[in-house]
């Protein structure tokens, strides 16, 4: 289930062929602790990580959500494959559609990030090493207009979406990736990029990311329709709130 290095310690990226998805309906289902997550927050994801502290380092805590790995969740049957000459469409409420390769991204500048991955059903990878482009830059460079309040995301899976205001997003400094573990985002993990938002669960930090629409009205995400809450901070709060 989860990615496990020689060490014990986080995969870095790996081949898409050793990468297995496992659908998350399935783990939820198994495991019960998505609803857990939402629940309790912080609490419950700290008592796993606490309890799961003398195995990091034996390669055993791998086994078990919590472990400090990957796991790779999908909501379609598989890994997408990129479009042909993928490129990021950024559109909606703003003065200049865009569409972005990823050596256009890497091209802006950079926002370089350490921060946890937390997924809600209880497990965390510490100290994750991020490289991308804020959305905010991406806001800017399209000229999004002062009555765009909202960022819609859609994955090129054909299933995935997610929203966040303008507020959220600007509290966490959510980026989009280009750039994770030390190289470039594998497909397993929702390349060739994917967003991140610091401070949130991972269901919030859409994979196979393809378009971006800046708009005024928030619209549930696939998730959100599945019963999770649109505002998916970790503590509860925002940063800005702690």
């Amino acid at each position: 289930m989860a990615e496990v290095s020689s060490t014990g310690g986080p995969a870095g990226p790996t081949p898409d062929q050793g990468e297995k998805p496992i659908g998350r309906r399935a783990v939820l289902g198994i495991l019960g602790l998505g609803g857990l997550g939402i629940a309790f927050g912080q609490h419950v994801q700290n008592g796993i990580s606490d309890l799961l502290k003398p195995l990091r380092g034996t390669g055993l805590a791998g086994l078990v959500p919590g472990g400090g790995n990957f796991t790779l969740y999908t909501v379609t049957s598989g890994f997408p494959a990129p479009p042909p000459d993928y490129k990021l469409t950024v559109n909606g409420m703003v003065e200049r559609p865009v569409q972005l390769s990823v050596r256009d991204l890497e091209a802006l500048p950079a926002t370089r990030l350490t921060h946890d991955f937390q997924c809600v059903t209880g497990w965390v990878v510490d100290d994750v090493h991020w490289t991308g482009v804020r959305l905010t830059e991406l806001a800017k460079l399209a000229g999004a207009r002062p009555s765009a309040t909202v960022f819609h995301f859609s994955s090129f899976d054909g299933v995935y979406t997610e929203t966040l205001t303008t507020d959220q997003v600007e509290q966490s400094g959510a980026i989009v990736a280009y750039s994770m573990l030390g190289g470039p985002v594998s497909k397993g993990h929702g390349g060739p990029v994917r967003l991140y938002v610091p401070g949130m669960f991972g269901y919030k930090s859409i994979k196979w990311l393809s378009t971006i629409t800046l708009t005024s009205v928030v619209e549930e995400g696939y998730w959100e329709q599945n019963g999770y809450p649109v505002d998916a901070w970790v503590n509860g709060h925002g940063p800005s709130a702690a």
